[in-house]
């Protein structure tokens, strides 16, 4: 198994899920610019839509998309605990937050990324994700150290991609205290904290 990946884009997600389920996997790092490999390759022939992540299974197949990544990893560890049973009322719930995750801010952040997104349109999506985050405290306030409860997930760790962004661009994540506390929480995770270390993110 190969993650491709490129240092601190969404592909962490993944990159922590397979630090938390103990999952020993090849890494290989993306120029996203060039969409070349570290080793010299062609990036697109590996993922013709050009994006990370990217996980080669041992069978040589390709699985894009990182909600579709994470739970693809969770399922293979169920024991880690990092996704709900299939089929159960939770696994939906656990589908739900990685869709919110997906298109009210993973998305959003996207455009603030763009440095042609002209300035006013800036505004409004840093308006959007004030929103959202709200929400997310919101949720947090009420339900758990955790997006469903007292288990950490892969939503989480995708959330948590969500929050180091919001540091890149200087969003301060003191204004939804429950998402601050909530962050802190999963940076000082171990296995969090290596897949930081790996992408060169921290000490």
């Amino acid at each position: 198994m190969k993650l491709y990946y490129s240092p601190g884009a969404c592909s962490l997600s993944p990159h922590i899920v397979l630090r938390e389920a103990g999952i020993v996997s090849a890494l290989e790092q993306v120029d996203l610019k060039t969409k070349k490999l570290t080793s010299g390759g062609d990036y697109s022939a590996i993922n013709p839509k050009g994006q990370v992540p990217a996980l080669m299974l041992d069978d040589g197949q390709v699985l894009t998309e990182g909600p579709a990544i994470v739970q693809y990893l969770a399922d293979q560890k169920p024991q880690a605990g990092l996704a709900p049973q299939a089929g159960t009322l939770d696994r939906y719930r656990l589908q739900e937050w990685l869709n919110f995750i997906s298109t009210e801010l993973h998305k959003s952040f996207g455009s603030l990324f763009n440095p042609s997104t002209p300035d006013e349109y800036k505004r409004v999506a840093r308006e959007a994700l004030a929103n959202r985050f709200k929400l997310v405290d919101e949720r947090l306030a009420s339900g758990g150290p955790f997006l469903l409860g007292g288990q950490f997930s892969v939503a989480d760790a995708y959330l948590f991609v969500m929050t180091v962004w919001s540091k890149f661009l200087k969003i301060d994540l003191a204004q939804w205290p429950n998402v601050k506390a909530y962050a802190d929480r999963i940076a000082a995770r171990p296995q969090v904290h290596q897949a930081l270390k790996e992408e060169g993110l921290a000490q």
